[in-house]
């Protein structure tokens, strides 16, 4: 007998360590998964675009397919090979980080220039110039998923590359299970607000036209009256995303190379701004960063198009 309650002693013990090695990993996981939060962001508000203009009954799968995509990319290639950086490479993570950045950078500086110098872009022109055929749905469909997929793979890159640099050391297995469990809830929670994003508007003509209530049918249609102006709002928070956060990990990434006057300087700025308000002092350092992350994007910007022109690249051109 004695045998025994010492046996579940020793089970209550490994299980007592087990579920403290759960709540471990999932409170690691939760705290890596902020540090990108940014980069999330941007993800959610970039992709909705992507599914604008196509049949309601399309949306929802167009969603499915770039999300299983997302997944696949990040558990199956991107985690791999953050595992193999973290192993044997490391010292490379602050300039793929600084890469990633510039990358964020330029497609914000990329609207930016967009919105004030407007002009239609020449593959645009082509598709809506009547004496070129106009592309069908279903090819439509595949550029556009295409181009999700690429876009999606980028920020995926970036988000589990600063997953990565704030995942404490602790082993291949414990930093792997950590990253799956943060590809997983980031991917479900972009997607899951992309599907939403969407589908809104769907929802409030149907509550407008069938809604039992006047309160009910007065929401639709302030639903659908205030989607456009959303999405206008969503654009913006996505290139501002785009800015701050590109800017922000070139200068962590400098930071962590050695060069720490860029991160002090701002800190620095912040902290006399804000006199210890945490709130105030995190806005001064956006600001600052999304600044800076305007100015490398614009840089950036004529070696894109230098390098999209030898590539072939029309839309490169065009810039």
């Amino acid at each position: 007998m004695s045998g025994l309650l010492a046996l579940l002693d020793d089970v209550a013990a490994i299980s007592k360590v087990a579920a403290a090695s759960v709540d471990d990993v999932i409170g690691q996981a939760t705290k890596a998964g902020v540090k990108a939060a940014g980069a999330v962001i941007d993800d959610a508000a970039v992709t909705p675009k992507y599914v604008h203009g196509f049949a309601p009954a399309r949306e929802i799968p167009i969603v499915l397919k770039i999300a299983r995509a997302s997944l696949f990319n990040k558990i199956v290639i991107l985690l791999p090979i953050a595992l193999l950086l973290s192993s044997f490479a490391p010292w490379l993570i602050p300039p793929l980080l600084i890469l990633g950045g510039l990358y964020l950078c330029f497609e914000g500086a990329e609207k930016l220039h967009h919105w004030l110098s407007p002009k239609q872009p020449a593959s645009l022109a082509k598709i809506q110039d009547p004496e070129h055929t106009p592309l069908d749905a279903a090819h439509l469909e595949e550029q556009r998923v295409k181009g999700a997929i690429k876009t999606d793979f980028i920020l995926s890159a970036e988000i589990m590359t600063i997953a990565l640099a704030a995942t404490p050391e602790g082993g291949v297995i414990y930093q792997g299970v950590i990253l799956a469990l943060i590809a997983v809830a980031i991917t479900a929670a972009v997607y899951g607000a992309v599907a939403l994003i969407v589908k809104a508007d769907d929802f409030g003509l149907h509550l407008a036209n069938e809604g039992r209530t006047a309160a009910g049918r007065k929401l639709g249609e302030m639903i659908v009256r205030g989607m456009p102006g959303f999405m206008k709002a969503l654009t913006v928070v996505g290139t501002a995303a785009m800015l701050w956060v590109g800017g922000n990990i070139i200068v962590h990434a400098l930071h962590e190379m050695g060069l720490h006057l860029p991160y002090e300087l701002i800190h620095g700025a912040a902290h006399a701004v804000g006199q210890g308000n945490g709130v105030v002092e995190w806005a001064v350092t956006a600001l600052i960063d999304g600044i800076i992350g305007i100015g490398l994007g614009f840089a950036v910007m004529p070696v894109a198009a230098r390098i999209g022109g030898l590539l072939g690249d029309e839309d490169a051109k065009a810039h």
